[in-house]
């Protein structure tokens, strides 16, 4: 009952603490601008908004709070604590790593190259620094990587449990240019949690002892605990071309965790055997490259989902709250027929239905290649198309083109998208205008 007093206490002051620190705010910051980014390309891409940047930073906070607390749980029977100078080190490593690409805002890659870094100290013991670089030094030397590379594992498996979850919430349609300079649908997955860890430190004379003994710090726990707070960011990018969002989520997300185990295993056997902690810093960023590059390879090997098919119109995505959102037309279905007229293009869709301007009767084709019969009255204000976003055509002539956003170009919040022309043989489209979108 004292140990669950004092850290209830502690808990407490972790929490006031936590208020004071202005990397979790720059984190909320950040949600929020990469989300208002994602909004503001939906407007320009098809002129309607389809989603709430507000809603989805608050779904991501939420989330992102109850994992922090399921992971701070972990952590404390696992060991792992971190000084006031490691969270600096992590965080300002990270915040450095942004500056090439938003996606390396994650423990693994700032966790797995201050491994790297202290393993290339270690062989200059005696090089000589002073004022604040012999700081950063010492503390990049005292750093236990073993424990931090534990840390990353677990966030992974929160990870892995966020995008299961929310991962398909906030997908984005597009308009890409496929292998053969075609126009084909496709989804951009980008989410971000800011997590709020409550980390055990050990500490001398810090009143009751755990009940448990730690995997990592070994005597140290021996004279009592503190607890401090630390902001984390974890998060995930995906395209997919070749599949429907939830299973894309689901995919990442097994494996998501098998990476998280394999980490993990390797920082408990770094920790028995010090010499292992280079290999496990070398797997924590080298795996984590390769499942994004590994995704990439897949998607460039399998046939794309969002393009028409010989009949019908095949749907990209559902507005909320649409006519088509209401009669359940799912993204990937195919509309095959409007008012009992075959339609093959926007033109002909948008035709079929002037037939009868106050109802209209469809026939669907859903994903396992039956037909559904669907109807609904027609409003004033209804979307013109029903509310469904179907893939591109040639004539549609604008798509988002993936290209590297790091920090400085998410504060400046400029979007551009690319233009297509047909040559006069009609044979292959030419850019005329960059694009920057998250890759």
């Amino acid at each position: 009952m004292e140990t669950l007093v004092q850290l209830l206490m502690r808990g407490m002051d972790a929490g006031l603490q936590l208020l004071t620190q202005p990397f979790y705010y720059i984190s909320i910051l950040f949600v929020m601008l990469l989300y208002r980014r994602q909004v503001l390309l939906e407007r320009k891409l098809f002129h309607v908004r389809l989603h709430s940047w507000g809603l989805q930073t608050w779904r991501t906070f939420l989330g992102g709070l109850l994992a922090g607390l399921a992971v701070s749980v972990a952590v404390a029977f696992l060991g792992v604590s971190l000084s006031l100078g490691a969270i600096i080190c992590i965080w300002v490593t990270s915040l450095i790593l942004m500056l090439f690409h938003i996606r390396y805002l994650c423990f693994a890659y700032s966790i797995g190259l201050l491994g790297i870094l202290q393993f290339v100290l270690s062989w200059f013991p005696n090089l000589a620094a002073e004022g604040w670089v012999h700081t950063v030094l010492s503390t990049i030397r005292s750093l236990d990587i073993p424990a931090l590379l534990a840390l990353a594992a677990v966030l992974h498996f929160a990870e892995a449990v966020l995008v299961k979850l929310q991962g398909s919430g906030f997908a984005t349609p597009l308009f890409l240019e496929g292998k053969r300079g075609k126009l084909v649908g496709g989804y951009h997955m980008q989410s971000f949690w800011p997590l709020p860890l409550f980390m055990l430190v050990p500490a001398a004379g810090g009143g009751a002892v755990l009940p448990w003994t730690p995997f990592f710090g070994g005597d140290a726990w021996s004279g009592g605990f503190m607890m401090m707070a630390l902001p984390v960011v974890i998060g995930f990018g995906e395209m997919t071309q070749s599949m429907l969002p939830k299973e894309k989520a689901a995919i990442t997300s097994k494996r998501l965790i098998i990476y998280a185990a394999v980490v993990l295993a390797l920082s408990m056997l770094a920790e028995w055997w010090s010499p292992l902690s280079l290999i496990a810093a070398l797997a924590a960023l080298l795996l984590h490259e390769g499942l994004v590059w590994y995704s990439r390879y897949e998607e460039q090997q399998r046939s794309p989902v969002f393009v028409h098919p010989v009949r019908g119109l095949r749907v990209l995505a559902v507005l909320p709250d649409s006519p088509a959102h209401e009669l359940g037309i799912q993204p990937g279905e195919t509309i095959l027929k409007v008012n009992g007229i075959l339609v093959h293009s926007k033109e002909q869709l948008h035709g079929a239905l002037r037939q009868n301007p106050a109802f209209c009767k469809l026939e669907v084709q859903n994903h396992q290649g039956e037909s559904k019969f669907l109807q609904r009255a027609i409003y004033a204000g209804d979307h013109h198309q029903l509310g469904a976003i179907v893939a591109p055509d040639p004539r549609d002539g604008i798509a988002a083109r993936l290209k590297p956003v790091s920090l400085i170009t998410l504060l400046a919040n400029k979007l551009h998208v690319q233009k297509f022309r047909k040559d006069p043989a009609g044979e292959k489209a030419h850019r005329s205008e960059e694009a920057g979108f998250p890759s």
